[in-house]
């Protein structure tokens, strides 16, 4: 886990499922799960994301359930 900014980590994981309103179900590296939406670029642009693919997330360490997806891998 990488710090970014003040109370705002960065980890990656694997999208496990697909949930309705642009939501979806990943499995980080440390073998938690979590629901985690599109940020604002992503949406934008319309980035799909698929089950399977590996995606960056940042969390805050306030809440540690919900995330937000910037970055999609291959």
């Amino acid at each position: 886990m990488k710090k970014l900014k003040k109370n705002v980590y960065r980890t990656t994981g694997t999208v496990l499922e697909s949930l309705p309103s642009l939501d979806f179900k990943v499995k980080l590296d440390n073998g938690r799960e979590i629901i985690a939406h599109l940020a604002g670029k992503l949406r934008i642009y319309r980035i799909k994301i698929l089950q399977g693919d590996r995606v960056t997330i940042e969390m805050s360490t306030h809440g540690d359930t919900r995330g937000r997806i910037v970055y999609r891998g291959k």
